[in-house]
């Protein structure tokens, strides 16, 4: 028995009628748990008109009401966050720590937005001119679309949807249609809040329904987090049609080691990042830069933790990594990891070699050394966990190999030297750093997104930039003059 994964439009689940539908599996097992609708042209119009008729009402709800239904909607996430866990680890197949861990950091979006009439206000100038006040405002959009990645179903919609609805604007979130019931989840619970029905829309689909959107004139933005090709894809189309776009696109980070830094404490942290959800993270640690006579010791210290991992069912206690999301996508991963020793990097550990659970799409850990940066281990995101070890012999080597490439997303330095640390944060060319921190997501209350081939657009997401996203601004200019001194004047406006 498979379960069918519908859309939610106004307020309700809503089957789909294109007659198209995509399977969802448990990558733990290898088995067929569900089948998702996919929504046509016509469907996603249909969503977007509900939210259209939706915005228009929510627009005029005051601050305190909206801020009201987002403590609500926090107390629900955070009471039945359990529940919203064992979901995403059914149909991801991330272990459930991880899936509560990604949870707690979109609730800490979801306490930022909270904050709206606060984060809303604008400035006031008194007597600009003679008699003139100066004041601004921010309005929101109206509708506004999010299309989300597989391997954040729940963190990265609520990276949007918290801050989109507490600007006053209603949002279409288009899930990947791997793990879509996580949107669902939510879509529930932002009724039970007390959400007008049409602000939150889910809307099932896979490139139809994006690419709707992307041209549908009602849509005013769009928020997207992907692959490269795909946000440069989002971000043009989008914009060619009159659209503001965010859209988040690949990674490949890097974690430069010096020869100072505490080799273990490094080589746990590298473990975390690069292994943690299998790898399946735009903020996973891809690429370890040893810089000296660290490598060797490093190399040694990441091998040795490796073997203590268990890999296996995520809704299983004791388990630390899980499955990848598709076979497809093992059998890619897979691929990378030949393509590396056929090019000749030193395989460390193999995890083609793993003892792995023989049903479901697991792949052991792998551990790459002597990668060098013409390698496609090394220029292509992987997105599996495979961590690629590139030896350099100064600190200004490994510096110009993180600012040469392509991707800017994130980044790290293991040291003791507080100098070297700053210098770093100033040299290199990456969006987030992290000093002795492998993920630097950082809180809520700043913003996400890196540079170069990872970003496309200008507008980070969440935080303070992703409540300038989802609103405009506007000036007013006031004047209640006395209809005594009332006049023609054809010169110039002057502020005095």
């Amino acid at each position: 028995m498979t379960t069918r994964i519908s859309h939610w439009i106004d307020g309700h689940e809503t089957p789909g009628t294109s007659g198209r539908a995509a399977p969802v599996f448990n990558p733990a097992t290898g088995q067929q748990t569900g089948e998702v609708d996919l929504a046509s042209v016509a469907e996603t119009g249909t969503a977007v008109a509900s939210a259209v008729v939706a915005a228009k009402a929510w627009r005029r709800a005051s601050l305190s009401s909206r801020s009201a239904v987002l403590f609500r909607f926090r107390e629900l996430l955070h009471d039945r966050s359990d529940e919203l866990a064992a979901i995403i680890t059914a149909e991801h197949g991330k272990v459930l720590s991880d899936a509560a861990g990604e949870i707690a950091r979109g609730l800490e979006n979801v306490e930022f937005a909270t904050g709206v009439p606060q984060l809303l206000k604008g400035g006031f100038s008194e007597q600009a001119s003679t008699g003139v006040d100066v004041y601004n405002i921010r309005q929101p959009l109206g509708v506004v679309a999010g299309i989300t990645p597989f391997n954040f179903p729940a963190m990265v919609p609520l990276w949007m949807c918290a801050n989109a609805i507490a600007c006053g604007n209603a949002f279409v979130l288009k899930p990947s249609e791997k793990d879509p019931s996580a949107a669902l989840f939510l879509a529930r619970l932002w009724q039970e809040a007390g959400l007008p029905d049409g602000v939150f829309t889910v809307l099932q689909g896979d490139a139809e329904a994006v690419n709707a959107l992307l041209v549908h004139p009602d849509v005013a933005a769009v928020s997207f987090v992907g692959s490269t090709p795909i946000a440069r894809h989002i971000y043009e189309t989008g914009t060619a049609h009159g659209k503001r776009v965010q859209a988040l696109g690949g990674a490949k980070n890097h974690a430069m080691v010096l020869p100072d830094a505490d080799v273990d404490m490094a080589a746990d942290a590298v473990v975390s990042a690069a292994y943690g959800a299998a790898g399946e993270r735009c903020m996973a640690l891809s690429v370890t830069v040893a810089v000296g006579d660290v490598a060797g010791p490093l190399v040694d210290a990441i091998a040795a933790r490796l073997p203590k991992l268990t890999i296996g069912d995520g809704a299983a206690a004791g388990t630390d990594m899980g499955p990848l999301i598709t076979r497809e996508h093992r059998d890619r991963v897979e691929g990378y990891i030949g393509a590396g020793a056929q090019a000749g990097a030193t395989v460390v550990v193999d995890g083609r070699e793993a003892d792995v659970p023989a049903d479901g799409f697991f792949l052991g850990t792998t551990l790459l050394d002597h990668v060098r940066p013409e390698m496609t281990v090394y220029t292509d995101e992987i997105f599996g966990p495979v961590l690629s070890v590139v030896r350099v012999d100064t600190y200004e080597e490994g510096l110009e190999l993180i600012n040469a490439n392509p991707f800017a997303n994130g980044t790290a330095i293991f040291t003791r030297d507080g100098g070297a640390a700053r210098q770093f944060q100033f040299d290199v060319e990456v969006g987030m750093v992290g000093i002795n921190v492998p993920i630097p997501v950082p809180v809520a209350y700043y913003s996400f997104g890196g540079w170069k081939s990872s970003l496309f657009g200008d507008t980070h997401m969440y935080g303070p930039e992703g409540m300038n996203f989802y609103t405009r601004g506007k000036v007013v200019t006031s004047r209640w003059p006395d209809p005594a001194t009332s006049s023609v004047d054809l010169g110039f406006p002057r502020t005095r």
